[in-house]
């Protein structure tokens, strides 16, 4: 019996993000799918804005390359004043709906 092996590469979401529209649907779903997890909303901009180009949505934005980097890695929870910038620069907008509210478990 011959092995075959595969090659796999790494999954980038940024390079599948083309227009505002799946933009904004990506960020859409990642808003559904945080369950308040700041810094994944902050991972999921920081992938639109990669496929938008960095350094264009920090100038935009009003903020250095390497903050924009920062505040939207995942690893930290970023001001509310820097998404909402950031939103800006990408072109989106923030939208609120009805929904159920969340209970925190005691546990």
């Amino acid at each position: 019996m011959t092995k075959t092996k595969i090659s796999t590469t790494r999954y980038d979401v940024a390079e599948h993000l083309r227009n505002p529209e799946e933009m904004a649907a990506y960020l859409e779903a990642c808003l559904e799918e945080a369950e308040g997890d700041a810094a994944f909303i902050a991972k999921a901009l920081g992938d639109i804005a990669r496929a938008k180009g960095m350094s264009q949505v920090a100038r935009d934005a009003g903020l250095s390359r390497e903050s924009l980097y920062k505040a939207l890695s995942g690893e930290r929870n970023p001001d509310f004043d820097t998404i909402l910038k950031v939103i800006a620069a990408l072109g989106l907008k923030l939208h609120a709906g009805a929904g159920r509210p969340r209970i925190k478990s005691s546990n």
